[in-house]
């Protein structure tokens, strides 16, 4: 049996008077990738956005049902302390455009008021880097600003900004859509390798991405959790038709 990081119970998700996730029961496997897959408008970028609680930021946006993190309801634990164990990267690489590749990566201790000794600050700029498969390419331009990179570089050097504060889950949506092919297939590579460190979740619409990086996947359609297991079972056998359909392409 896996250890599981976050567990949801009963999660249900509205924006005002509209339900977007139905009643979520998942287990987050720990040191994993795991994929959430489904059609645009399932409610994917929800449900990921209520593991770190943005969902929380929109006006009128409500969760019920439980999401605990390594035991703890994250709705009774600091926001600064939930975002710290929960990293995000978005589907548009994001770095902060003033911001040099150095203090992009740094920039959670400095939002969050950490000061940091300079060879402490060098270290995690480094070990982040390496882990993001980006120090080789930018070590002689950490100065520079992050936005003079190319999209999939800029992709990398978000991902090592979320990996600076030691996250233990980091969520990814959609990371690879506004990449070329080629950048894609590295954060791909990249993803395969970081759950050596973090628990990864990746929102994708791409079942052949979900195929390749994820140890299990779950599929959600109209706000529901249709099934969830490990990612070979879901894809040879599936238990619901709507899997399958999805699968072979009959909607999406």
């Amino acid at each position: 049996m896996e250890s599981t990081i976050l567990k949801t119970e009963g999660l249900k998700a509205y924006y005002g008077e509209t339900k977007v996730l139905r009643g979520i029961d998942i287990d987050i496997p720990r040191n994993r990738v795991t994929a959430v897959m489904g059609p645009s408008g399932c409610g994917k970028t929800t449900l990921i956005r209520c593991f770190n609680r943005m969902h929380e930021m929109v006006p009128g946006a409500r969760i019920e049902g439980k999401i605990r993190l390594e035991g703890r309801d994250i709705t009774s634990m600091k926001l600064i302390q939930v975002r710290r164990m929960v990293g995000m990267v978005f589907q548009k690489p994001n770095p902060f455009p003033t911001m040099s590749i150095y203090d992009n990566v740094l920039a959670g201790y400095r939002l969050s008021g950490v000061k940091l000794r300079k060879e402490e600050a060098q270290r995690i700029v480094e070990e982040s880097l390496k882990k993001a498969a980006l120090w080789e390419e930018v070590k002689d331009a950490l100065h520079r600003r992050g936005t003079f990179l190319s999209g999939g570089q800029q992709q990398r050097l978000c991902i090592a900004r979320a990996l600076a504060v030691n996250p233990r889950l980091l969520l990814m949506d959609e990371p690879t859509s506004a990449l070329d092919p080629k950048a894609a297939h590295r954060v791909e590579e990249l993803i395969s390798r970081l759950k050596e460190t973090v628990t990864v979740v990746v929102v994708t619409h791409n079942v052949a991405q979900a195929g390749r990086v994820a140890d299990y996947t779950a599929f959600l359609y109209l706000g529901e959790l249709i099934e969830f297991g490990p990612t070979s079972q879901l894809f040879t056998a599936p238990q619901d038709p709507r899997t399958e359909e999805y699968l072979t392409g009959k909607f999406g």
